[in-house]
C-alpha cells in the first residue's frame, strides 16, 4: 500500500507535503529528521492502519502530542503519528476513587481544571503543562515541580489501553500472581511479552544486578532505560504484596513499546490551599545548594533553583520583566521554597521556621516572602526558563543533553561541585536551574552546534558527565527521557547485561521494529542528525526590515527552540497563538512559523529563498498579533518575520488587487471622504455591498467601516482657529492616525477635547500616515517611506515634555516597534520612541502625578468591560486603559480577559479568512460581552477590536477616552 493509499483510507489526515514534513522534522531537542509523513489520526482504527503499514512498509511510527521534547523524542524519518487534535476527550471520572481515563491528548492543565470543581487534580507539574499532553507525559514519566510532594508520572499510572506491534488491543494494569502467571501462558504477543519478562527478571542474581547497576531508588525522579528495576519489587518477583503493573515499564518508554490510546490515572487531592514561598538569594551556586538539605527537613511543596544566566535573560523579555518584582541585587542563584498548610495561621508558622532554617545556614543574603498571585508569577519565570535560553542572541545557545541529570540529595552538592569543575576545565559557563529539592538541576552547556568543534565537545562534555552521574549511582534522565541525546549512554549508567534484558523486551513488543525506533535501545549517535549543519556556509539574506537586533533574519526565526508556548489554549489566558487555538493544526503555531522560515532559508536553492509556496501557506493564518513578540519566551516576532517574508515573495510574485486594496486603504478612505455620503451609500446598501465583497473577495457576512463626513485634519483645522489665552499643564502632539482620521474622526474629536477640558494642549502636525496597512500586506519599502518622513517630521518637537499621544495601538506603536527595524535615522527613532504613548498611558502618568483627580468626573455608577488591543498586550499593558477607566470613583471596570480579537486589520474582512476570525472571536472575547447586561458599557481601543465586536455580538464598543470624554464633569 503506497502513502496515497493510506492518506485514503484513514478517517484522520495524513501529510506528505513538503511543509508538514519540514515543521515536524524538530521537536525542542537540537535534532533535525524530515519524516516520511504526517498523520493525525482520529481512532483506534486509523492507529491499527498505520501499525499495518510500517510493518509492510519497512518503516517506523513516531508518537507525538505536543512535540515540547529535549531529547528528540519526537523526530524520526518514519510517519509521526500526531494524537493531539483528536485524542483529546477526557472518558470517565471515578471521583470516589480519585481517578480518571482518559485520552493521550490531554492538555495537562485543562485536565486539572475540570477536576478542580472535585477537589482533585493530577500532580505532576512540567514547565509546560499548559499545552504538555498526558500522553508525553506518560512517555517521558515526567516530574516537574510537585514531584518532592507527590511523586512522578510513574506513580500515578493506573491502567493503559494500547495497541502492541501486531495491531492487537490490550489493556495493561494491575495483575495479581495468579493473573500473570495465566498471562504468560497465552500464545499471542500479549503472552509473548509476560513469558519474556518473566523469563529474564526471575533471576535473583539477575535482579540483584539490576539493584546495583540502577540509580539509586531514593532517586525517585530516574527515567534510564526502561523501568525493570520498578518491575522487580512486584510481588511476581519479590516477597512485596505490590501487584505486578505493566503500566510501571510502559511509563518512561518513549513510545517505544507499545501505542497508548488511552490511560487510566490516579489522582490526588488538591493541596492545601494556603502558601508561602521563600525566595532565598545567594552569592554562589555553591551556597544554594548547600542550602536544600536543610530546608527539605520543612516538607516543602516546592523547591527548585533558577540561577544567573536565566534570571539575566528575563530581563530581555516583557512578559518575565514583571514577574522579577522580588529579585533583591544581583543574586548568582535563588532557591524557590514553597510551604501549604489549610490554615494562614499554621502556614506562616510553618513560613517562620523556614526562614529561621535559612537564616541559621547563613548562605543566604535575601529571603523575600511571597504570597498568592506573587508565588505564581515567581514560579512563572521559572517555567520560562527552558525558553528563555532561546533569547541568547548568536548562535552559541545552552544545548539540552546534560539537563536532566538527578542524584540523591546527599551527593547534591557535591556532584554539582565536580560538575562545575569539569565544566570550568571545558571554559563553560553552564547554566542552573530547576528542581534541587529533588536532586536535579537542569545543567546546560553554552554551545555552537553549527561549529563542528562545538559539535565534538557537545559529544564528549555529555559523555564526562555519564560517567560523572554513574560515580554517583544517578540517573542521567531524571525527567526529560533519554532520547536521542542520551540512549548511546543507557548501556553505561545501567551496565551491559541489563541493557541486554531492556533490549529483549522492546523486541518481545515491538519486534519488527516500527515504534520509535533509535530511542532507548539501538540508539542513534547522539552527535548526527543535528538541527544545524556543523561548519555550514552561513546564508547570507538581505531584508528590508533590520533584524540586527539578532544578527539577522534567519537567526530571529532560530531563536524558536520549540518549547511550544504559543499552543497553550485560550483558558490559559494570553493571546499568542490565535490561529492555533482556533485551528489546533500545528502549522498554525509560531513554532511552525519560525521552523518553516528556518528551514526554506537554510535549505532553499532559490535565488530569492523566500519565494516558498510553502512559506505562504504557514504564514496565512497568522494574525500578526504581536504575542509572540512578548508571550513567547524567545521573543520570536513572528509578525515581523511575516512582513519580512510577504515583501520578498511578493518582489517574485507581484502584488494582487485584493493586497493593494487593503494596502492603500487609507488613501482609498481620503479619496472616498470627498464624497462620504456616496461612498457611504455604495459600502452599506444591499446591491453595491455584495459586489464590491465579491469582486476583491471578502467576506460576504463582513459589515464595512463607513467614512466619517468630515477628517479628523478638517475639524482640528477649525477647532484650532479659535485663540486661546491660558497656561496648559503640559503640550501634546496627538498623531493623527489614518484610522482615526477617516473612520472614526468622532473619537479622534472626544480625545482633543477631554485633553483640552483637562488643561492639556492639544497640537497636530501635517504628517504621513503610520504606515500600518503597508506593513500588513508586505509592502515595506512603502512602509519604510511613511517611517522616514514620520521620523523627519516628529525628531525635533518630540520630546519627554511634548510627547506623542495615539489613540489608535497598531498606529501609534508603529513608532516603538517596526519604526526602530525600518528608519534610517537610528538615533532619532529611538528618542521619538521613548517619548511615544497611547492616549491612556499619558493619562494615566498625569493621574500619579495628581494632574488628573476624580474630582473632574462624574460621580455616576457605570460598569465597563474593557478588551485591549492586542499590540497593546504585546508591546505595552492594560493596566492604562484599567486605570483610566476607573478615574470616575463610580466606574467599576472589568478587564474581558480575551486574546486576539480575530479581526487583525484586514485579516477578518477576507473571505478565506473569516471563519477563523469568527472562531477566534467565540473563544473568549464574544461570550463575555453577550454575557454582560445591557447597560454594561463595552471598551475597546482599537478600531478593528471595535468592528469586530459590532459584527460578532451586535453591540457598540466605545474607546475609553470616549467614555472619559463623557463623563467629564
Amino acid at each position: 500500500m503506497s502513502l496515497l493509499a493510506l492518506q485514503s483510507k484513514l478517517s484522520g489526515e495524513l501529510y506528505i507535503d513538503s511543509l508538514t514534513k519540514a515543521i515536524y522534522a524538530t521537536d525542542a531537542s537540537v535534532y533535525r529528521k524530515v519524516p516520511q509523513a504526517v498523520a493525525y489520526p482520529k481512532n483506534e482504527d486509523d492507529i491499527q492502519l498505520l501499525i499495518d503499514f510500517a510493518k509492510t512498509n519497512n518503516t517506523s511510527l513516531i508518537p507525538r502530542t505536543a512535540g515540547t521534547s529535549l531529547a528528540g523524542q519526537c523526530v524520526g524519518e518514519g510517519i509521526v503519528v500526531d494524537v493531539s487534535k483528536y485524542f483529546t476527550n477526557i472518558i470517565t471520572l471515578n471521583a470516589q476513587e480519585q481517578t480518571v481515563t482518559l485520552q493521550p491528548g490531554v492538555v495537562r492543565d485543562a485536565l486539572n481544571n475540570y477536576l478542580k470543581p472535585f477537589g482533585l487534580f493530577f500532580a505532576p507539574n512540567t514547565s509546560t503543562s499548559n499545552r504538555c499532553m498526558i500522553g508525553g507525559m506518560v512517555g517521558n514519566n515526567s516530574s516537574g515541580t510537585t514531584s518532592i510532594q507527590y511523586g512522578v508520572t510513574r506513580d500515578k499510572v493506573v491502567e493503559m489501553r494500547t495497541i502492541l506491534s501486531d495491531g492487537s488491543t490490550v489493556v495493561f494494569g494491575k495483575l495479581s500472581e495468579e493473573d500473570f502467571l495465566e498471562k504468560t501462558k497465552q500464545t499471542n504477543l500479549e503472552g509473548t511479552i509476560y513469558k519474556t519478562i518473566y523469563h529474564e527478571l526471575k533471576s535473583k542474581a539477575v535482579q540483584e544486578q539490576i539493584l546495583s547497576n540502577f540509580p539509586k531508588p531514593e532517586i525517585h525522579r530516574r527515567n534510564t532505560g526502561y523501568a525493570i528495576d520498578k518491575l522487580i519489587s512486584s510481588s511476581i518477583f519479590s516477597n512485596s504484596d505490590t501487584p505486578f503493573n505493566m503500566c510501571e515499564l510502559l511509563s518512561g518508554s518513549e513510545g517505544t513499546l507499545a501505542f497508548t490510546t488511552q490511560i487510566t490515572l490516579k489522582l490526588d487531592k488538591l493541596p492545601p490551599k494556603e502558601s508561602i514561598m521563600v525566595a532565598a538569594h545567594f552569592e554562589s551556586i555553591e551556597k544554594c545548594l548547600l542550602a536544600v538539605q536543610p530546608v527539605m527537613k520543612h516538607n516543602l511543596y516546592t523547591c527548585e533553583m533558577m540561577d544567573k544566566t536565566i534570571l539575566d535573560c528575563t530581563k530581555h523579555n516583557k512578559t518575565q520583566q514583571e514577574n522579577r518584582f522580588f529579585i533583591e541585587g544581583d543574586p548568582v542563584a535563588i532557591l524557590m521554597c514553597e510551604v501549604k498548610a489549610d490554615t494562614e495561621e499554621v502556614v506562616e508558622t510553618l513560613a517562620d521556621k523556614l526562614i529561621e532554617e535559612i537564616k541559621d545556614s547563613g548562605f543566604s543574603y535575601a529571603y523575600p516572602v511571597l504570597r498568592g498571585k506573587d508565588i505564581i508569577k515567581a514560579l512563572d519565570l521559572r517555567k520560562a526558563g527552558l525558553g528563555l535560553l532561546g533569547n541568547i542572541i548568536g548562535d552559541k545557545k545552552g544545548v539540552a543533553c546534560i539537563e536532566d541529570t538527578a542524584v540523591a540529595l546527599p551527593d547534591l552538592a557535591q556532584y554539582i561541585s565536580e560538575f562545575t569543575g569539569l565544566m570550568e576545565r571545558y571554559e563553560q559557563n553552564a547554566v542552573y536551574y530547576a528542581h534541587a529539592g529533588a536532586g536535579e538541576i537542569h545543567l546546560r552547556p553554552i554551545l555552537n552546534l553549527k561549529k563542528r568543534e562545538d559539535v565534538h565537545l557537545f559529544r564528549k562534555i555529555t559523555t564526562d558527565i555519564a560517567h560523572l552521574v554513574k560515580k554517583y549511582q544517578g540517573s542521567m534522565s531524571g525527567e526529560h527521557g533519554d532520547g536521542i541525546v542520551r540512549a548511546e549512554f543507557i548501556p553505561l549508567m545501567i551496565g551491559e547485561a541489563n541493557y541486554q534484558i531492556i533490549k529483549k523486551i522492546k523486541y518481545s513488543f515491538d519486534p519488527h521494529n516500527i515504534f520509535n525506533p533509535g530511542k532507548i535501545v539501538d540508539a542513534h549517535p547522539m552527535d548526527d542528525a543535528l538541527r544545524y549543519k556543523p561548519d555550514r556556509v552561513e546564508p547570507e539574506i538581505e531584508t528590508v526590515l533590520d533584524f540586527s537586533d539578532s544578527l539577522g533574519i534567519l537567526r530571529a526565526a532560530e531563536k524558536c527552540n520549540g518549547s511550544g508556548d504559543c499552543r497553550k489554549l485560550s483558558e490559559f489566558g494570553g493571546t499568542m497563538c490565535p490561529s492555533y487555538r482556533a485551528t489546533r493544526n500545528e502549522k498554525d503555531t509560531t513554532r511552525a512559523r519560525a521552523n518553516a522560515l528556518r528551514e526554506f532559508l537554510t535549505h532553499s536553492e532559490k535565488e530569492n529563498k523566500f519565494n516558498h509556496q510553502e512559506l505562504k501557506q504557514v504564514f496565512d493564518l497568522c494574525l500578526s498579533c504581536k504575542a509572540c513578540s512578548s508571550e513567547c519566551p524567545s521573543s520570536v516576532d513572528v509578525a515581523s518575520l511575516k512582513a519580512e517574508f510577504l515583501y520578498q515573495y511578493q518582489k517574485a510574485n507581484g502584488v494582487s488587487i485584493r493586497t493593494k486594496l487593503f494596502a492603500y486603504n487609507t488613501q482609498l478612505n481620503k479619496l472616498a471622504s470627498t464624497f462620504p455620503h456616496f461612498s457611504n451609500f455604495m459600502f452599506a446598501n444591499n446591491v453595491t455591498s455584495p459586489l464590491i465583497k465579491e469582486m476583491f473577495g471578502i467576506a460576504p457576512s463582513r459589515s464595512f467601516p463607513l467614512i466619517t463626513s468630515k477628517s479628523l485634519s478638517k475639524v482640528y483645522q477649525a477647532f484650532n482657529t479659535s485663540p486661546k489665552a491660558k497656561t496648559y499643564i503640559k503640550t501634546v502632539y496627538l498623531f493623527n492616525d489614518e484610522f482615526t482620521n477617516y473612520l472614526d474622526t468622532p473619537i479622534g474629536i472626544d480625545a482633543i477635547q477631554l485633553l483640552e477640558a483637562l488643561n492639556y494642549e492639544v497640537k497636530m502636525v501635517s504628517h504621513e500616515a503610520s504606515g500600518r496597512t503597508f506593513l500588513s500586506k508586505g509592502l515595506l519599502k512603502q512602509a519604510k517611506a511613511c517611517a522616514n518622513k514620520n521620523v523627519g517630521i516628529f525628531k525635533t518637537i518630540i520630546s519627554e515634555k511634548t510627547p506623542l499621544l495615539g489613540i489608535e495601538p497598531s498606529a501609534i506603536l508603529t513608532f516603538t516597534d517596526e519604526y526602530l527595524r525600518l528608519a534610517d535615522d537610528k538615533v532619532a527613532v529611538e528618542a521619538i520612541a521613548k517619548n511615544t504613548f497611547l492616549i491612556e498611558e499619558f493619562l494615566q502618568e498625569e493621574i500619579a502625578l495628581g494632574h488628573i483627580t476624580s474630582e473632574q468626573f462624574t460621580s455616576e455608577d457605570r460598569t465597563i468591560k474593557f478588551h485591549g488591543h492586542c499590540y497593546q498586550k504585546a508591546l505595552r499593558n492594560q493596566a492604562s486603559s484599567f486605570t483610566v477607566l476607573n478615574l470616575p470613583i463610580n466606574y467599576k471596570v472589568t478587564i474581558i480577559p480575551s486574546g486576539c480579537c480575530g479581526m487583525a486589520g484586514s485579516f477578518g474582512y477576507e473571505k478565506e479568512h473569516y471563519k477563523v476570525s469568527m472562531i477566534v472571536g467565540e473563544q473568549t472575547l464574544f461570550p463575555a460581552v453577550r454575557k454582560a447586561c445591557a447597560n454594561t458599557i463595552i471598551a475597546a481601543n482599537g478600531t478593528s477590536c471595535r468592528h469586530q465586536i459590532k459584527d460578532g455580538t451586535q453591540r457598540i464598543a466605545k474607546h475609553p477616552v470616549t467614555i472619559l470624554k463623557e463623563a467629564l464633569l
